[in-house]
Formats: structure tokens, C-alpha cells, sequence
């Protein structure tokens, strides 16, 4: 299975609408490290565990069933003053899956994931998608916890510039260690899993990243 391990710049341009990076200036050193698809027992734990031993943000896009299944260690998240996002119920590739089914699936999550931030699991979305997606209205109660005054009317949808490959069992921990710091610099967001499948690279890598970037006098953030 091929995908690029960077964001393509023409997929940048052609959804502007889209967050794939955040702006940035010189003197200010910033990564955004991200996790799909959990919340997972133990392996998210972990990662919490690990991200606390750093003093690192992140922001944890969760599967709707998943929050379903394990609320407390849902919960668990949001103490760590992590911030989620609504990564679908049931984990639907967009392309392979109708409008209406898709936007249904999104507002079943949102029953159990108070955030107005969306990413679509495998990256994919139609373009009636995205335009949908922003316009689907957000529960008002969602933004109370925000810093900002502006009301979004619906979500604001959050890609990545750098797949780590912590899920493809074809990579290995040090090759998915060297594209993250050939490609990563401030601003960027970063895409790993606290998913069983992905654990194993997982383990290895981020520990990694932290160090690294720690060393380099880099601050982990969480989305906005």
C-alpha cells in the first residue's frame, strides 16, 4: 500500500479550508503531535504516561465506539488536558461511504466527543464532504472551554503534514524515526496511532521524538 509520508503541497492548495500545518515564526519552536483511532487500554495510557514525563500536549482523535467502550480512560484524556476529536463511530473511509451515511456516522460520535475538530479516518474525504463537514452544526457547548470569542458554526477539519508510519508493518522504527526528522519543523502536525495495531512501532518511535525534539528545544502543542 502506497501513501506519502508528507502531505502533498497540491492537496494544500486545492483545500485551503483544511488545517494541515500551523503558522509558525522563526523563533518559536512547535510541534503538534496527534493520535488516532483510540482510545486504546493500556497503549493509550502509555502514550499519557509518556507525554506527561515531557510536560507535551497533544490532541487524541477518537473513534466514537471506542469513547463508547471505555469512557474513563476517555476521560482520562481530557484530565491530562489533552484535546480530542471526533474521528468518525465506526471509522468510515470516506471515499467508500455516502454522504448521508458519512455525516450520520460523524453525529453519533459527537454523542460521546465534545470537540469541534474533525480529521476523517485514511485522510480520505470527497470534496462534498469537506464543504458538509464544516457546515454540520456543532454543539454550542463544545466551545465553551475555548480561548477564543468566534463561535465556529461547524468543524474544523485537521489533517497532518507528517505520517509517522507507526501502523504499517512493512516500516520499521528507525525509518519511520528518520522521515519524521527529515520533514518535521515548527508548525508541523504529526500523525501516530494508540491503537493496538500500531503499537509496536509505536512504542520505539515516540519516546524517540520526544527526546529529540526536547533536546532541540521544541514545545508540544495541542490543536486548535
Amino acid at each position: 500500500m502506497y501513501y506519502p509520508s508528507t502531505t502533498p503541497h497540491f492537496l494544500q492548495t486545492l483545500f485551503p479550508q483544511i488545517v494541515f500545518s500551523y503558522p509558525s515564526s522563526n523563533l518559536e519552536k512547535t510541534l503538534y503531535l496527534t493520535f488516532d483511532d483510540g482510545p486504546t487500554p493500556e497503549i493509550t495510557e502509555w502514550v499519557l504516561s509518556l507525554l506527561a514525563a515531557y510536560e507535551a500536549q497533544a490532541t487524541f482523535f477518537c473513534i466514537g465506539k471506542n469513547v463508547q467502550q471505555h469512557p474513563l480512560l476517555f476521560e482520562k484524556i481530557k484530565t491530562h488536558r489533552h484535546a480530542i476529536g471526533n474521528h468518525t463511530h465506526h471509522h468510515l473511509n470516506g471515499w467508500l461511504t455516502s454522504n448521508a451515511v458519512y455525516l450520520a456516522d460523524i453525529q453519533l460520535a459527537s454523542k460521546y466527543i465534545p470537540s469541534y475538530l474533525f480529521r476523517p479516518p485514511y485522510g480520505r474525504l470527497g470534496i462534498q464532504q469537506v464543504h458538509q463537514i464544516r457546515k454540520q452544526l456543532v454543539s454550542p457547548t463544545i466551545y465553551k472551554a475555548s480561548s477564543s470569542n468566534v463561535v465556529l458554526q461547524g468543524y474544523k477539519i485537521i489533517m497532518w503534514s507528517i505520517l509517522s508510519g507507526d501502523f504499517d508493518k512493512n516500516l520499521d522504527a528507525a525509518r519511520c524515526f528518520r522521515t519524521i526528522v527529515k520533514e518535521a519543523k515548527s508548525g508541523s502536525i504529526i500523525v501516530f496511532h494508540d491503537s493496538i495495531k500500531a503499537a509496536p512501532l509505536l512504542r520505539v518511535i515516540l519516546p524517540k521524538v520526544l527526546q529529540y525534539y526536547s533536546n532541540l528545544g521544541y514545545r508540544f502543542k495541542a490543536c486548535y
